[in-house]
């Protein structure tokens, strides 16, 4: 194949209660809510099969089901780095969900369909030093919550941190729009506005979700994020989870902008898209019947996904746009 041509999932999700020395943890507050059983049912497991087995249960299923895809060839995992305290240092007790870059690094190289999506919290005090590590171990790009992890993306401290990613050639995946998956976040920090320092500094960057929800002082953070993406050519975005049952018809919004088609990547937010939350079920209403039961009949869930988007118009070209865009090792 083609590699140009690959389609390449670049917004794939994984998770760990700490089972089998991966280091990853899930906070009290977050294990205690629906959403924690909805997650890993997601995933295909239950916490008592990650205490058997391992937290790499959660890895073997993502490529399992990737293997049996049609259309997708790869997808980028991502690690979750913290909260951090005064000092840098990792604050459990703010932190609802970590998953370490050494473990996916390790876990991602087992299987040659996932890439390593690396993710560093900027105020650490050895950022800098993480940062050219994961290159080195092979990062594709760098995630970002800034809802989640307690920094600002507009923050001036952070200079030197986009002057290095650019140099490196590292691509920043932030989420962008109202957050909803914990069980707090600061959704200021997820102002796509907050992203000119880094477009500035000349890092490419995609904004997750294209800033489809939330406001600021009444403006949606779609209209800042169609602003920005007009005047940064480095700005792209990612067309994960606009297809959920809280974004119905963001999907056909973002896609009105043909000018910014070519700005926008494939991602899944794998496994959500595993879900009844985006069942083919709730586009009934702008779906021909014939095409409905055919994705209804579509198990796999990266191959649903892709048709879907397909059938709600998405350009053939988005599918393969990140092959030429993520770090090469």
């Amino acid at each position: 194949m083609n590699a140009s041509r690959r389609v390449i999932d670049i917004h794939c999700h994984t998770a760990g209660i700490g089972a089998g020395g991966s280091g990853c943890f899930v906070s009290p507050a977050m294990r205690r809510t629906i959403r924690y059983r909805f997650f890993l049912g997601a995933f295909g497991t239950s916490e008592a099969e990650l205490e058997r087995h391992g937290d790499r249960v959660i890895i073997e299923g993502l490529a399992a089901r990737l293997a049996e895809s049609r259309h997708v060839t790869a997808a980028v995992v991502l690690a979750l780095d913290g909260v951090r305290d005064g000092r840098g240092e990792l604050d459990r007790s703010r932190t609802e969900l970590y998953i370490p870059n050494d473990y996916l690094a390790r876990e991602c190289r087992r299987f040659p369909g996932l890439l390593f999506g690396a993710s560093i919290n900027p105020l650490r005090p050895d950022a800098l030093d993480e940062l050219e590590r994961v290159a080195g171990q092979g990062a594709v790009l760098l995630k970002w919550l800034p809802a989640i992890q307690g920094f600002d993306p507009a923050d001036a401290r952070l200079e030197p941190f986009y002057r290095l990613l650019a140099e490196l050639g590292l691509p920043l995946l932030t989420h962008t729009g109202t957050e909803l998956s914990f069980t707090r976040a600061d959704n200021a920090l997820a102002d796509p506005l907050r992203l000119r320092r880094p477009l500035e500094a000349g890092v490419t960057v995609i904004a997750a979700h294209c800033a489809s929800t939330g406001r600021r002082d009444g403006v949606r953070y779609f209209d800042g994020f169609l602003a920005l993406v007009r005047r940064y050519p480095n700005l792209y975005a990612d067309i994960s989870s606009l297809t959920q049952i809280n974004r119905l018809g963001h999907l056909q919004r973002v896609l009105a902008h043909t000018d910014i088609h070519c700005r926008l990547l494939y991602g899944s937010d794998m496994p959500l898209i595993a879900t009844a939350v985006t069942s083919p079920w709730l586009h009934a209403y702008c779906l021909p019947p014939p095409t409905l039961l055919r994705l209804l009949g579509e198990r796999n869930p990266w191959d649903r996904d892709v048709e879907l988007k397909r059938a709600l118009g998405m350009p053939e070209e988005i599918l393969f746009r990140a092959a030429s865009m993520l770090r090469r090792s």
